[in-house]
């Protein structure tokens, strides 16, 4: 997929240095502590500090604070990021290694591209898009939906209109999954962002609100015309990118790939070595790249209706 270079999204909220989830909003949303301490070990003979210690410390601080660099701040267990580097909130933002910050430029990017799609889309009805902001951390995270590990996986919360993908599924994909490739990744952001499109269209409210009365059986086969829909929708936002000339050769299998692999069947087989068909609440590998083609050959959203008929 061709994004290097091209827009990047002002919805991403990075709360990587938000730490792990600890019963609450607990952790420093600066870093991970590692700050450094004042010096005491001055001058004088009783341990204390001379005056022309006090008075260097004085100016280091203001000097510091001039540019940027809060010393208060990293007592109190934050870390420092480059004067200038900062979120839309006016707060510094957390920095990774070099590939974490890679992976979130390319979800910055994939996420304005889902944002050009579906303002068109809606535009053409005579509606306007809401845009979603996606939550990037590491370890754990509180969301309007719960508190969420690393191990749920991305996650769309209805509550706060906002998906949340910590920073190490992506290696997970490829590594646990055998689903590499960076369409194949752009493909989860896409049905996240699909979940999105759902709960605007009042998809989701009724959804929800119907499975309170069902039997698990009964609401597990909802959920799963709940996720085919935003995979069909990920493929329209697909389809979309192939008209921009975005797409390389293979990308398109990367995607289908990626469905396959994270379908029921498929995650049970390799988990527990069987399949309990019952159980299934996303759909098995090939309903999942079916409805993902849908979706990206048509380009329609009428061609998402997973509600109406067999799936």
């Amino acid at each position: 997929m061709e994004w290097k270079g091209r827009r990047q999204s002002g919805n991403v909220e990075d709360a990587r240095g938000s730490g792990p989830v600890r019963g609450g909003m607990g952790g420093n949303p600066f870093g991970r502590g590692g700050g450094f301490r004042i010096p005491t070990g001055g001058g004088g003979r009783g341990g204390g500090m001379s005056i022309g210690t006090i008075v260097l410390l004085v100016v280091v601080y203001f000097g510091l604070k001039m540019v940027g660099i809060d010393l208060l701040q990293v007592m109190e267990g934050g870390s420092v990021s480059p004067p200038g580097y900062e979120q839309s909130d006016g707060s510094p933002a957390p920095q990774g290694t070099a590939a974490e910050e890679e992976t979130k430029a390319f979800v910055s990017t994939v996420l304005a591209e889902t944002e050009d799609t579906w303002n068109g889309i809606f535009q053409a009805s005579g509606e306007t898009y809401e845009e979603p902001k996606l939550v990037l951390f590491r370890d754990g995270i509180n969301s309007a939906c719960g508190t969420a590990s690393s191990a749920t996986g991305p996650f769309y919360c209805p509550g706060d209109h906002k998906i949340y993908l910590d920073m190490s599924f992506f290696d997970e994909m490829s590594r646990k999954f055998e689903a590499s490739g960076d369409f194949a990744a752009a493909y989860v952001v896409a049905h996240e962002v699909g979940h999105h499109v759902q709960n605007l269209l009042g998809i989701l409210p009724k959804v929800n609100e119907q499975r309170q009365r069902m039997s698990e059986a009964q609401s597990n086969r909802m959920s799963v015309r709940t996720e085919l829909q935003a995979d069909c929708f990920a493929g329209i936002w697909g389809k979309y990118t192939a008209q921009k000339g975005l797409l390389e050769q293979g990308d398109l299998e990367e995607a289908l790939n990626a469905a396959t692999q994270i379908g029921d069947d498929t995650l049970q087989k390799r988990s527990q070595g069987y399949v309990v068909p019952e159980s299934f609440n996303h759909g098995t590998s090939a309903q999942r790249s079916e409805w993902f083609k849908r979706g990206f050959d048509s380009g329609k959203l009428a061609s998402c209706d997973t509600f109406t008929g067999d799936i």
